[in-house]
């Protein structure tokens, strides 16, 4: 039986390459022919991301192979502030000769074999510019999506609309928001307001213009694979079978069911925090946590803790420090642990209500018994993991695409709104009262939301089944794939 190999080339950063990860376990599990090759790209030293990739190493080694593509100087750092999607276009570009060479190389091995054949690069959004080293290398592309279909709409819709305007955004006026018509983003049943859209449309830095680059080389590949399922979103992937697009093949949900690995999580916390929750009476935790970049300062910290307070619910609260110092209406602040911005006397009035830890092993957290609900940042991996587990999710989103994802949950019943526009960095606060309310709204056991969420968890389950709608969608994926090479 002749094996046929795939190249993926990741974006760097654990939540990029985790379900990257997750999507070539499937593949392999469902089609003894196929071997991978994951090309790791980075930029520099992430405790989290190196823990993972360094897990890697557990993989099946006869099926999958990890090659370290050699490392270039990043762009500089003040555009990663400035402009993240214009630093990330900016190292991908610088990472394309390299990558080439890489592919040449296994190509040169695989011409000795008659055994295996490469079928194609698979890459990532980000690297969607490098469609141009499948093309002159003979070989076909395929993008994965690591985010959902309806963000698929929004690049198909940005093409569109650049051809017609060709510059970013204008920030809506909050003060007058019945200007905002909202736009017709295909995916979406109803128009989306400017205020969900991600920062990179309005960013004058040149984030727009990067991501523009980026979205336009999707017509180019052989088909995108999103990692979402058709029954969370069968009327965006409808809009999207019209033969104007490369072939669309939903697959997900596709997630890593461990905890991802964490150097600032050793075994003593995850058991301090699984025994806390073991004690706690079945749905009766708020699980607060809002991804490896998430973190709020001094003033939004008491908003929260106060909001907990007033709820009267028990809570998990993942509270990371702030990467940099904070300054508050006293001056320059150093805080040595999260602790310090919690306000005076709030852990002696909670007591065993409530468990506050730096990093948390979401995923267990999630499928634990325990939990009834969760505020998130709306990271598309957690809104899986919270589907997969059937808990039903606060949204505040704070970066990226999650004001997007918040809204298009919010649209489908399966979400409590919370905010749908909050953005990090900014000096806007969500108030205690605020917070007190959407706990109370997702903790209530008899809500429709909570209802819908089951229900969709075992439709997700059902959809990664032998027969179910995104294990066929991996078949066909691969026999598309195999036609094509």
């Amino acid at each position: 039986m002749k094996k046929v190999e795939l190249i993926f080339v990741p974006t760097p950063g654990a939540g990029h390459l985790a379900p990257t990860v997750e999507f070539v376990k499937r593949l392999i599990h469902h089609d003894d022919r196929i071997l991978v090759t994951i090309l790791s790209i980075e930029w520099h030293s992430s405790g989290f991301a190196d823990a993972y990739t360094e897990s890697l190493a557990t993989l099946q080694p006869d099926r999958i192979q990890v090659i370290q593509v050699s490392r270039v100087d990043p762009p500089p750092l003040h555009l990663w502030t400035l402009a993240p999607e214009a630093f990330v276009y900016a190292l991908i570009q610088s990472y394309i000769p390299h990558v080439r060479n890489a592919v040449t190389n296994i190509l040169s091995m695989k011409s000795t074999s008659d055994s295996t054949r490469v079928a194609g690069l698979v890459l990532d959004l980000f690297c969607s510019p490098m469609v141009d080293v499948a093309t002159e290398l003979g070989l076909s592309s395929y993008i994965y999506l690591t985010s959902n279909a309806s963000f698929f709409g929004l690049v198909l819709y940005l093409q569109a609309l650049h051809r017609q305007i060709s510059s970013e955004f204008e920030y809506p006026n909050p003060e007058n928001p019945s200007k905002d018509l909202g736009h017709l983003i295909p995916g979406f049943a109803n128009p989306v307001p400017s205020c969900v859209l991600p920062s990179f449309m309005f960013n004058k830095h040149g984030s727009y213009t990067a991501f523009v680059k980026i979205a336009e080389r999707f017509k180019d590949a052989k088909g995108i694979v999103i990692n979402t399922f058709e029954e969370l979103e069968t009327y965006a992937l409808s809009c999207f079978v019209n033969g104007q697009n490369p072939p669309i093949y939903p697959v997900g949900p596709v997630i890593h069911l461990d905890s991802l690995p964490h150097p600032e999580l050793d075994q003593l916390q995850r058991d301090r925090i699984m025994k806390w929750l073991d004690n706690q009476p079945e749905s009766s935790v708020v699980f607060l946590c809002f991804g490896s970049h998430g973190c709020h300062g001094p003033p939004q910290v008491k908003e929260i803790a106060l909001g907990l307070e007033q709820s009267g619910q028990r809570f998990l609260w993942s509270l990371h420090m702030p990467e940099t110092p904070l300054n508050d209406a006293a001056g320059a602040v150093h805080y040595k642990n999260p602790e310090e911005m919690l306000p005076e006397g709030f852990l002696e009035r909670i007591q065993e209500r409530g468990m506050i830890c730096r990093w948390a092993p979401q995923v267990d957290v999630l499928g634990h018994k325990a939990v009834g609900g969760f505020v998130s940042h709306c990271g598309w991996n957690s809104i899986l993991e919270s589907l997969w587990h059937g808990v039903p999710i606060v949204t505040w989103p704070i970066y990226a695409e999650q004001q997007l994802n918040a809204y298009m949950m919010k649209e489908v019943g399966l979400a409590v709104e919370l905010r749908l526009d909050y953005r990090g960095g900014t000096s806007d606060i969500v108030k205690a009262e605020e917070i007190e309310e959407g706990v109370r709204q997702v903790m209530d056991a008899g809500s429709e939301v909570r209802k819908k969420v089951k229900e969709m968890a075992e439709m997700a389950r059902k959809a990664v089944m032998n027969g179910g709608s995104s294990f066929n969608s991996i078949g066909r994926f691969i026999e598309d794939m195999l036609a094509n090479t």
